[in-house]
């Protein structure tokens, strides 16, 4: 009898909950580095990290924390004032993100958040939090992502305020341990394309679930706001297609897709809006490993991608 390894990948989807419930513990001792109440504050990252800082600007604000918008490194707007920049980024070394703390250096404070003490942000950023019992052997980031959302949701939760509807991380750390535990739908399992939908913060949430498909599955996978899903993208959904939605229903979702035959992903067994959307995020992290070993790839070694992008040149 063969006996199949486990990828490092799903090991490190499966220590979620320990490193989302180290990062609550944690959150006081990065008081320099975390926005303070009122501030207008820029969040930035790269691909993934990108993602994360979508989703906690939305929480931050729409919390009333502060105004917060979010970027992709590289599309930074020059000119634009901000009291703070938190920069996400897991190995410390990409181009983007350190050409921009370099260019603002002196001028904003910055931040950073990142798993490896040893790297060039340490001296970019002003303050830096290092989350390194969250960093990852793995290419395709997973566990570093979640736990620097969970860590800025502490920080919002600390301060008292998170938005309407938002769970508390402690629901949501057991909800991670039921999204790691419990079985893939088959239905979702076997189809063909998926299609992930946010509503808020949720939204960078369905991006990233797009993302990790693409990375380790190569699947076809498109990602929506969920109010958007009907001016066009629902062309696209019939019988063997997935709508895998983060958060609560808008109202008359699931009458549309059952009327085009698509499936309307319900990973909990219930109501979406019964598990944190950040738990959901496990189930759409674990599918894409199932999906990639079901098509013969290796989720640890994923095609055309490393683990930092390091450019040779500024721009290049």
């Amino acid at each position: 009898m063969t006996t199949v390894e486990t990828s490092r990948t799903s090991l490190e989807i499966a220590s979620q909950p320990d490193a989302w419930r180290r990062a609550v513990a944690s959150v006081h001792s990065y008081a320099e580095v975390l926005p303070r109440r009122g501030e207008r504050v820029a969040v930035i990252g790269c691909g993934t990290s990108w993602f994360m800082a979508l989703a906690y600007a939305q929480l931050r604000e729409s919390g009333g924390h502060g105004e917060t918008d979010a970027f992709a490194a590289s599309e930074f707007p020059a000119g634009r004032t901000y009291d703070r920049i938190i920069a996400i980024t897991r190995s410390g070394t990409t181009t983007e993100v350190l050409d921009l703390l370099t260019r603002v250096k002196g001028t904003v404070a910055t931040g950073a958040i990142t798993a490896d003490p040893t790297t060039p942000v340490m001296t970019a950023a002003d303050a830096v939090a290092v989350l390194d019992f969250a960093d990852e052997q793995s290419v395709v980031q997973t566990r570093f992502a979640t736990t620097v959302l969970v860590l800025l949701r502490a920080h919002l939760e600390a301060e008292g305020a998170l938005p309407a509807g938002v769970r508390p991380l402690a629901d949501a750390i057991e909800d991670a341990e039921r999204a790691v535990a419990e079985p893939l739908d088959p239905a979702v399992c076997g189809a063909e394309q998926f299609t992930f939908l946010g509503i808020g913060w949720t939204y960078g949430l369905a991006l990233e679930a797009g993302l990790k498909m693409r990375e380790a599955a190569g699947a076809w996978t498109e990602a929506y706001p969920a109010m958007e899903y009907r001016h066009g993208p629902i062309s696209i959904t019939g019988p063997g297609r997935v709508v895998w939605l983060f958060g609560a229903e808008p109202l008359g979702l699931a009458d549309d897709i059952a009327g085009v035959g698509g499936i309307y992903a319900d990973a909990s067994g219930d109501r979406a809006e019964a598990i944190d959307p950040l738990a959901d995020l496990i189930r759409a992290q674990r599918l894409a490993v199932h999906l990639a070993e079901a098509r013969g790839y290796d989720p640890d070694r994923p095609r055309n991608l490393t683990r930092s992008v390091i450019l040779t040149s500024a721009g290049a």
